[in-house]
């Protein structure tokens, strides 16, 4: 019987409203893991020392979030591919010694939407350009989609991540400027929010037209709280499928389990936990 525990958590500031702990925490005890994930608040200035301490203590991966995603790899002795093109890391991973940056934000997305519609040969519309955006179109293009069309209101940022996904992946893209209530072009199969439009307030509409969230499109959110935004209500009304950005942060958290322990834990355990400590209706 061992009495060590595999440690890992997240690096952020502030920590103290971050709700993966008792999603990964429920995820652990489900699958009999003995594994420990611990929330810890990090400051800009200690990010490089708590990195250290990881290493000193022989954790197997921890997150970071806000505002230590680029700082991160600074302190890092490599990154995966998708890390790479995104220029930012959500999740290290020890291998072989070495801590390896991974992003799963674009992955926890791509996951989530495999379950309502696979993304090879679709055309999917990002709304903002911003580190979720980003990491939604590179790993969207990445696992098959066609074309990426990247709407943003900073002309300079969307272009650029355009550009990116085109010279990098596989697949086509093109910017659109967001001047006013955006049309979902016709030709579209995707359409997700990733901007922070909607979080904390039920009421907030995404600025899209809603007479172009046609039934056959496939609406998506990042914002986790509420699950069900304005604007996925609106697609809802009219017949579409809708992803909420619950299931985005349940198959973050999945994904870095699977980097860590190599084990595929039970997300619905996983959903039922976080939306237990959100206060949230739990169904999809």
């Amino acid at each position: 019987m061992s009495f060590l525990s595999a440690l890992t958590g997240s690096f952020s500031t502030p920590a103290d409203d971050n709700p993966t702990v008792a999603m990964v925490e429920a995820a652990y005890a489900a699958a009999g893991l003995d594994a420990r994930y611990v929330n810890v608040d990090v400051s800009s200035a200690d990010l490089g020392d708590a990195v250290l301490g990881a290493r000193a203590m022989g954790w197997v991966g921890f997150n970071c979030s806000m505002p230590h995603k680029v700082a991160v790899i600074d302190h890092l002795d490599g990154l995966g591919e998708s890390a790479d093109l995104i220029g930012a890391v959500n999740c290290v991973v020890a291998r072989d010694g070495s801590l390896i940056g991974e992003n799963t934000d674009g992955r926890g997305f791509v996951e989530a939407m495999r379950e309502v519609r696979h993304p090879a040969g679709t055309h999917v519309v990002v709304l903002g350009a911003g580190g979720a955006g980003r990491a939604i179109a590179v790993e969207a293009a990445l696992a098959g989609a066609a074309r990426i069309t990247v709407v943003n209101r900073n002309e300079s940022r969307g272009q650029a991540l355009a550009v990116l996904v085109a010279d990098r992946t596989p697949a086509e893209a093109d910017f659109q400027p967001w001047t006013g209530p955006y049309a979902v072009p016709a030709s579209a199969d995707v359409v997700v929010n990733a901007t922070s439009l909607g979080l904390g307030d039920a009421e907030a509409m995404v600025p899209v037209d809603p007479d172009t969230l046609r039934p056959d499109l496939l609406v998506a959110d990042v914002i986790p709280n509420p699950p069900r935004t304005a604007y996925l209500c609106e697609a809802e009304r009219r017949g579409g499928a809708t992803l909420d950005g619950l299931g985005m942060l349940v198959a973050q958290g999945a994904v870095a389990i699977e980097l860590w322990h190599g084990v595929s834990p039970d997300r619905e355990v996983m959903r039922a936990r976080l939306s237990e400590v959100l206060g949230l209706d739990s169904t999809p």
